[in-house]
């Protein structure tokens, strides 16, 4: 039997917990955080650009007329098998509030495209309560079972948008493992490296936004 990826499928086929320790997806991310002129965090724009080889069996899942692309009847499809499977993981997308966790709301749509042998995916998530710019407010995405690596290539795929966001400091955090296995020795047991699956500690190590108003 064929596996068929995490983030498609929304569960690991036959595979055991300990196995989805490791990536075995890879994307590179952008994200947008916007702010709105009444001075609150209106939307969170995500771009994912995935590696060939998910991609390509992306293409063998959803190609059901054997062209060997994906058109668009076939793309809107995987955008909604995705909408569908991440909600549970709210989108890969992790908002806090002065260390509190906001969850997102379900996006309307996920637009999908499929160019030069790679799969894109661009949505939009909006926080599930009014976020007003004040106090410490992080932005980020990654997936908690670890079985994805989301990648922001540059401090530049971080970014905010709206000009509320100018009375704010904003920085891109890139946590360093060992300062993050050193600080958290006492949290980070046995059951993290064996089943990562089972803990919210996965966090520690993703790349963020940090914006302090």
């Amino acid at each position: 039997m064929r596996f068929l990826p995490l983030l498609i499928a929304g569960a690991a086929l036959a595979a055991p917990a300990a196995a989805l320790a490791h990536p075995h997806i890879f994307a590179e991310a952008r994200l947008e955080v916007v702010a709105g002129e009444d001075g609150t965090i209106t939307e969170l724009r995500n771009v994912w650009r995935f590696d060939e080889m998910f991609s390509a069996s992306v293409v063998m899942d959803f190609d059901k007329n054997s062209n060997a692309e994906l058109d668009p009847d076939e793309l809107a499809e995987v955008g909604k098998t995705v909408l569908d499977s991440l909600e549970e993981f709210s989108y890969y997308t992790t908002i806090t509030e002065d260390g509190r966790t906001v969850k997102v709301r379900k996006p309307d749509v996920i637009n999908v495209d499929y160019k030069d042998g790679q799969l894109l995916m661009f949505f939009a998530v909006k926080p599930d309560e009014v976020m007003p710019l004040k106090g410490k407010l992080t932005f980020g995405v990654y997936d908690p079972t670890m079985y994805a690596s989301m990648d922001f290539p540059s401090d530049s795929d971080l970014v905010t948008v709206g000009d509320k966001f100018a009375a704010c400091k904003s920085a891109v955090v890139r946590p360093d493992p060992d300062e993050v296995l050193s600080e958290n020795q006492s949290s980070l047991t046995d059951a993290f490296f064996n089943d990562p699956t089972g803990t919210d500690m996965s966090k520690l190590f993703a790349t963020r936004l940090e914006v302090t108003c």
